[in-house]
């Protein structure tokens, strides 16, 4: 019996119960007390549902009386509710090399950004070409321009490090921070304000 599974719909004729006694609950979970399999194969009956072993476990096999389909229903549906509500964390690499030109770099960093206020981490990837590697100074002010580019959507979630030819930071979305609407007050004029006329 070890092997049985938890929730598993019994019938009258399972050879594992066939004269043995279960510890039977109603369908609003009280106890009803130990009965034998038969017994409680015919309580169920008598409200009309199934008989459900809840755990096989124990001595004696615990067993409800339950709506087994609605049950099995309403299980699924958690899981669903489950599986929505959890955010898959995913890892996004964003390519920088040590010569970029500022259009490049804003265009990496307005992606960079967007995946972090979207929930994911990023990995910053410097990649060192040619004889750019004698000069590492250079990478990490890079690199730190990059990290404070970022500002207040992001927290250093692995240091900075040197992979052979790569030098590499993750950032994560700072969870404290909360995310702001795409317009925010600050580019609104205020409410007294004079419209500009077009010209």
């Amino acid at each position: 019996m070890e092997d049985t599974p938890i929730a598993r719909l019994l019938k009258s004729g399972d050879r594992f119960f066939r004269g043995t006694n279960v510890r039977l609950l109603s369908p609003e979970g009280e106890q009803l007390g130990i009965v034998s399999f038969e017994a409680a194969i015919a309580k169920a009956k008598d409200y009309g549902l199934d008989l459900v072993e809840m755990n096989g476990h124990s001595v004696p096999p615990v067993c409800r009386i339950m709506d087994f389909g609605k049950w099995q229903y309403q299980e699924d549906k958690k899981a669903r509710e489950a599986k929505k509500n959890s955010v898959q964390q995913k890892i996004k690499e964003v390519k920088f090399h040590l010569h970029i030109d500022d259009n490049d770099f804003n265009t990496k960093m307005r992606h960079a950004v967007e995946f972090l206020q979207r929930g994911d981490k990023v990995k910053v990837l410097l990649t060192y070409r040619g004889r750019e590697l004698s000069h590492q100074d250079l990478g990490q002010q890079l690199m730190e321009k990059i990290i404070q580019t970022a500002g207040e959507a992001a927290v250093v979630d692995s240091p900075a490090k040197l992979l052979g030819k790569n030098y590499q930071v993750i950032l994560a979305p700072n969870k404290q921070k909360k995310k702001k609407a795409p317009s925010t007050a600050a580019e609104q004029p205020p409410a007294n304000a004079p419209e500009e006329k077009a010209q």
